[in-house]
């Protein structure tokens, strides 16, 4: 049977989103609204196990369209931890990344990271602002307020994003505790990150509904018509989203 403690840990932590974030979510859906009624392109970074939580936005059924996943597998739990956890320290690679993606001034680009002090979330929250982009992270602030940077500046991610909306989980992510064992288990990054994430994305096609827009959202695939109904979709962005290419 699933664990009650975990339950009533994970409801607590999207009951605290609720109440907490409420306004920070909303004013995230304003920004990436506007800019994708403006015919812009959603992008979304995430590294280690936070780059399923970018995944989340990216070819989903019931998900938007204009969403470009700037994700690397050398930047995930895919690559042994042993190189991708040095990649994600190493200074230089955001500026790459921008490169390549090419997001447009003005555009909006989601950067998840639980602890929001390695160098690359941090250094592609500063260049992306730098390239006139607007920055919302999604982040857990109870573990960046409790551990340094590990970006030159110093700085942690929170503090240099437009942004930030607090995930609510704890410092080192797990939730429960045990007799005798140092590490907690039970992470709740990943379901409170899908949950802001989803959250996100209703309310900004709540927002073209109700300025008498079609939201560009996808069909399942496994629908009858839905990978017409989404090729048809996806010609719009043909060359501004990497990965349909």
């Amino acid at each position: 049977m699933p664990n009650s403690d975990y339950y009533e840990a994970i409801g607590r932590v999207l009951g605290e989103i609720q109440r907490t974030q409420a306004e920070t979510i909303d004013r995230a859906v304003d920004l990436i609204f506007s800019s994708l009624a403006g015919d812009g392109v959603l992008h979304v970074f995430g590294s280690g196990h936070s780059q399923l939580v970018a995944e989340e936005t990216f070819h989903r059924a019931g998900g938007l369209v204009p969403v470009n996943p700037m994700t690397e597998p050398f930047l995930s739990p895919l690559t042994s931890p042993k190189k991708s956890g040095q990649f994600e320290r190493l200074n230089g690679i955001a500026a790459i990344l921008l490169d390549y993606h090419a997001p447009r001034s003005g555009e909006v680009l989601i950067i998840i990271s639980n602890s929001g002090i390695n160098a690359v979330p941090v250094e592609l929250a500063l260049e992306a602002k730098r390239r006139a982009l607007t920055v919302i992270a999604i982040t857990s602030l109870h573990h960046a307020r409790a551990v340094a940077s590990r970006h030159a500046s110093g700085k942690r991610l929170f503090e240099v994003a437009d942004l930030a909306i607090d995930n609510g989980g704890e410092a080192g992510d797990g939730a429960l505790a045990f007799p005798g064992l140092a590490a907690k288990v039970g992470p709740t990054s990943l379901i409170a990150g899908a949950f802001i994430i989803n959250s996100i994305v209703c309310s900004v096609v709540e927002q073209f509904v109700l300025k008498g827009l079609v939201p560009p959202v996808y069909l399942s695939a496994n629908l009858p018509g839905g990978d017409e109904h989404n090729r048809q979709l996806e010609t719009k962005y043909t060359g501004r989203i990497k990965l349909l290419a």
